[in-house]
């Protein structure tokens, strides 16, 4: 059964740094056949698209605006398993963060994702 599991949340402060891990899991159950992604959901508010990357050579990239410039978005191929590397963090990035995989790019809509991770929790204090 294909399985995706977040790791690397915890509580931090305002400007520090955090690294999101998302290892896949199952019987050919590849990330670099699939468009990744990380998606996060703030109490109150609709999840949303924070950094995709394609598959493959894993050339192209996306960000939203909110985290261009302090998160950056990586997989490893051979791991399997794909990456978030938060830095400058504030309070507002505090959220449930997901990872994500489907077959388009790019992955910008809800709907087209195939696979969801459970999330792991993020908080920035100030």
């Amino acid at each position: 059964q294909e399985q995706l599991d977040e790791s690397g949340g915890g509580l931090v402060q305002a400007g520090d740094s955090l690294r999101l891990s998302c290892a896949a899991s199952g019987h050919t159950f590849y990330l670099s056949r699939y468009a990744t992604a990380w998606l996060r959901q703030a109490p109150g508010k609709e999840r949303e698209f924070v950094a995709a990357i394609s598959w493959g050579s894993a050339d192209k990239t996306y960000y939203s605006d909110s985290v261009k410039g302090r998160f950056t978005i990586s997989r490893d191929n051979g791991k399997n398993t794909l990456y978030l590397q938060m830095n400058n963090l504030r309070p507002e990035d505090t959220a449930v963060y997901y990872c994500a995989a489907g077959y388009n790019w790019p992955l910008s809509r809800i709907s087209d994702i195939q696979y969801w991770g459970k999330g792991t929790l993020v908080t920035v204090s100030s």
